[in-house]
């Protein structure tokens, strides 16, 4: 699953560049204003972090919200207390769009994180261009070398890249490429299966001065204390918001644990 996901995102994006050059999207990437220092929104603090996600979709899952308007959906989760914004852009299997990004971007003042199956430059720069403050790098879709250019190049632009890790080995090779904010999924994208203990067994293989983000599982306020407990900074959170009646409650919820 996974690789056919990198392998869609791959097509669409080239899809995109028969219709704008690399050459356009880059000079597009270079004209947008600074991005926002996602770092810095992410640091540790005394409560734990929430990065609230825009997701209509999933394989897991399959359809989980409609999200007609992700601006409006996105302006609640900022006004419940989300450190930052994720928005799905990948198409087939998540429903999403880089308009979706760019109209989040418009109407937040938190970082906002382009998440997608990314394995090239043109996608980097199309991020930037769309407004992201942040980049997801999948280290299980990634060869090293492609991991360190695609981390050089999110920095260059002023951004801040989300390395994504399920095992041990990923974390090596997360912070070898540099990871300044690294994310342990409890969803193994090769078999979609959950393992909410993942994180905590990873945690201690993270240096101090790493953000530690903690992915997935999460249904209820018990789940993001679960991650807190086993050192988790930040959470990513997505299914269990967009499937929520009232989001700024539903957030609410788990940042008071």
């Amino acid at each position: 699953m996974l690789d056919d996901l990198f392998a869609g995102a791959a097509a669409d994006a080239e899809a995109r560049r028969s219709l704008v050059s690399l050459a356009d999207v880059e000079r597009a990437a270079l004209a947008r204003p600074a991005a926002l220092d996602a770092r810095a929104a992410l640091q540790p603090a005394d409560q734990v972090k929430i990065i609230a996600e825009v997701k209509r979709a999933s394989p897991s899952r399959g359809p989980l919200s409609a999200i007609p308007d992700p601006a409006s959906l996105a302006l609640s989760y900022e006004t419940g207390g989300a450190s930052a914004i994720s928005v799905l852009t990948e198409g087939r299997k998540f429903k999403g769009t880089l308009g979706d990004l760019e109209a989040v971007r418009e109407v937040v003042s938190v970082p906002v994180l382009r998440k997608d199956f990314i394995s090239e430059p043109y996608q980097v720069f199309e991020a930037r261009a769309a407004g992201a403050d942040l980049v997801l790098l999948i280290v299980a879709g990634l060869d090293q070398k492609t991991l360190v250019e695609l981390h050089e190049l999110v920095q260059q632009l002023g951004m801040t890249a989300l390395i994504e890790t399920h095992s041990a080995d990923e974390v090596v090779r997360g912070l070898d490429a540099g990871a300044a904010v690294l994310g342990v999924n409890a969803r193994d994208l090769t078999t979609f299966e959950l393992d909410q203990d993942l994180f905590g067994s990873l945690a201690d293989s993270i240096p101090s001065g790493v953000v530690r983000v903690a992915e997935s599982a999460v249904k209820a306020p018990a789940d993001v204390a679960h991650y807190r407990r086993a050192g988790a900074d930040v959470v990513l959170v997505g299914e269990a918001l967009v499937t929520h009646g009232d989001p700024v409650d539903a957030l609410t919820a788990f940042l008071e644990v």
